[in-house]
């Protein structure tokens, strides 16, 4: 669940910084990991890391 959120929350800043759709954030992170040769989560997280200065967490109540 870590990594799906940190893909959002980066797709999210992506899309917040440049106009475009979710569908081409979400293909910008996965052209940095294959040129990177590195995971998306990875990627993921450093651009929320470069933003938020927190990798960024999901809280669930039960």
């Amino acid at each position: 669940m870590d990594s799906r959120t940190a893909i959002d929350l980066a797709r999210g800043i992506i899309m917040g910084q440049n106009p475009c759709k979710a569908e081409e954030a979400f293909e910008i992170l996965q052209r940095v990991s294959s040129n990177r040769k590195e995971k998306l989560h990875d990627i993921a997280r450093e651009v929320v890391l470069g933003v938020a200065g927190n990798a960024g967490t999901t809280h669930f109540e039960p």
